[in-house]
């Protein structure tokens, strides 16, 4: 995913023009703080509005982590509603040594700046400006970033398909499914068979990376039986060491995340949410989570990815210490039948196919 911080961003309302395709919508009555360590952007994360006492709490293990140098703060609404949410991250900059350099209040197509009292750049009815059509906003669009017109076209953008798309996924699942449970529960050589399915696995992750990459897309059956690999540890390990910067990681994980039986919807919305962190995207891996424990409460995948966004981890912190493919295969050794275990929990019954 392209980085903001090849934008150039001059004056405020640059800095706002931006926003959006930082977070991915456009925000209403919210409360965004972009911090930086020396020049480099180091996490923008949002907060509605008002805030709730505590929610900013865990920037201040952030700035203490990252050497945060200065911050911008921007928020979007009225008054009443901004200010305070402004003062109080403010106040907890300030306490850490950061320099806010620009925190701004933007409101029906004006802005207004709290650092700035000259009224020939900052007058008191504010100052008008374009998210959409300006500068920045065309060089974003150029780079490939998205900014939906709010946040509720993002959630849009994970929610399940209907309709005959959903009828054809769930006969496709329930296919493969029976397939799957015959194979395994017929092993005469149970860990031979583990192994040459986390072979098959394996394989079919790095083959539909690849086919996202160049725009193809999975069929049903496709999309089902990859989804149940990824409901083997070592596969779904697989498919998290592999996430790098390309969007084809997003588009393939989106697209499962929107189109498998919940059931297994799990491990592949959590890749998704691990994509997204990993482009900057905060917002959708958020949401990609909330997906994840839907489908599975306890699947330590996603936990351990909401405590990561919850404590404003940025994402190399976690990829530095994620293993390479051969790493895995030295750390867990040959595939054996109880690595089966949690599919074959899930393969228990039928997946339901609803009615048109």
């Amino acid at each position: 995913m392209t980085s903001v911080s090849t934008l150039v961003l001059s004056t405020p309302a640059d800095i706002l023009a931006a926003v959006p395709y930082l977070l991915g919508f456009h925000p209403r009555d919210s409360l965004v703080v972009a911090v930086f360590a020396g020049g480099a952007l180091r996490v923008t994360t949002r907060w509605d509005l008002p805030i709730d006492p505590g929610a900013l709490d865990p920037l201040a293990g952030l700035l203490r982590r990252e050497s945060i140098t200065t911050a911008v703060l921007a928020g979007y609404g009225p008054a009443a509603l901004v200010t305070p949410a402004i003062d109080a991250a403010s106040r907890l900059l300030g306490h850490a040594g950061v320099e806010v350099v620009e925190a701004l209040r933007a409101d029906a197509g004006r802005y207004w700046s709290y650092v700035c009292a000259q009224a020939g750049c900052c007058p008191p009815e504010g100052t008008r400006y374009d998210a959409v059509s300006g500068r920045v906003a065309a060089e974003a669009v150029l780079h490939g970033l998205v900014a939906l017109p709010d946040r509720r076209s993002l959630v849009r953008s994970v929610e399940p398909y209907g309709g005959l798309a959903r009828v054809a996924m769930g006969q496709a699942t329930g296919r493969v499914v029976a397939e799957t449970r015959t194979l395994l529960t017929a092993a005469e050589r149970p860990d031979e068979v583990a192994a040459a399915f986390v072979a098959g696995g394996r394989a079919r992750v790095r083959s539909a990376i690849a086919r996202y990459g160049s725009g193809e897309r999975l069929g049903d059956e496709e999309a089902a039986r990859l989804g149940l690999d990824l409901a083997v540890v070592r596969v779904r390990d697989e498919a998290w060491a592999l996430i790098d910067h390309r969007e084809a990681h997003v588009a393939l994980w989106r697209d499962l995340t929107r189109r498998l039986e919940p059931r297994f919807v799990a491990p592949v919305a959590s890749l998704l949410a691990a994509a997204a962190w990993r482009g900057g995207d905060c917002a959708l891996a958020g949401l990609a989570l909330e997906r994840a424990l839907a489908a599975d409460p306890a699947y330590s995948m996603a936990n351990l990815l909401c405590q990561a966004l919850r404590h404003l981890i940025p994402p190399d912190a976690m990829r530095d210490r994620m293993p390479t493919p051969e790493e895995l295969d030295a750390q867990m050794g040959s595939p054996r039948m109880s690595w089966l275990v949690p599919l074959l929990a899930q393969l228990v019954e039928e997946p339901s196919v609803p009615a048109g």
